[in-house]
């Protein structure tokens, strides 16, 4: 998974987010249709998503005055989300930080209040996916059909996000119980994850419900040896030391 320079990323947008058009408010439009290709597809291009909010009204106060048909609100949560889907990393936090204040908190000066509630929301979910609260995540998820409605656009938002899952499980663990994976990647049965963890993940269940995952780098236990090399000079300064001390 590479948000950043994904290789579904076409030349015309990496002209654009690397060269002056960046600044070029017409630009939006092309950033627009790419994060429409970008939801249908399934990557996700973080560098260009930003590129798109600095030219959004939500970044340029003035252009609200200037160019009132270009507020568009669920491009906005279209970008939080698919920055979302980046976890653990920052690329939620650095899209939320373009946008202006105004925009993230929720009052009655807001000019708009359905955005700011709908970025809090956001906010806590990606605070649960970044803090390994899996199971709270599809508990969250599933209490407020304004989630069904945020993500919508996203297709295969829930895959997505029980992938990313199954990969950092992956990289911590050897064996696990396949009870405790329904509720961290969001299923009704033990028998949706045996199906997903063979079929997707390529790992094994045994007749006891544990998932086997195969080993890999980062969940291989590795022996360490530490050697330190002392001298003995360094002992007999020791010993010099303390006899001079008792002295």
């Amino acid at each position: 998974m590479n948000g950043e320079d994904p290789q579904e990323r076409p030349e015309q947008i990496r002209n654009i987010i690397n060269g002056l058009e960046r600044y070029n408010p017409q630009a939006a439009d092309i950033l627009e249709a790419y994060l429409t290709q970008q939801c249908e597809e399934k990557f996700t291009d973080c560098a260009s998503n930003r590129a798109l909010l600095k030219l959004s009204p939500a970044h340029i106060p003035n252009s609200y005055q200037l160019n009132p048909d270009r507020i568009k609100d669920e491009v906005i949560t279209n970008i939080l989300v698919k920055a979302m889907t980046q976890f653990p990393s920052a690329q939620f936090d650095l899209a939320l930080h373009l946008l202006l204040p105004s925009h993230t908190s929720a009052g009655p000066n807001s000019p708009s209040s359905d955005l700011a509630e709908a970025i809090s929301k956001l906010r806590v979910l990606n605070a649960q996916l970044e803090g390994a609260q899996y199971a709270k995540f599809w508990e969250t998820l599933a209490s407020d059909d304004i989630y069904a409605d945020l993500t919508a656009d996203i297709r295969g938002f829930e895959e997505t996000i029980r992938v990313r899952i199954a990969a950092l499980v992956g990289q911590a663990f050897r064996e696990i119980q396949a009870s405790v994976l329904e509720s961290w990647l969001g299923f009704r049965s033990v028998d949706e994850v045996k199906k997903f963890v063979v079929e997707t993940c390529g790992w094994t269940v045994d007749d006891a419900g544990v998932v086997h995952v195969p080993k890999n780098p980062d969940n291989e236990a590795k022996k360490m040896e530490i050697r330190e090399d002392v001298s003995i000079d360094m002992f007999s300064k020791v010993i010099r030391r303390s006899w001079e001390d008792s002295a």
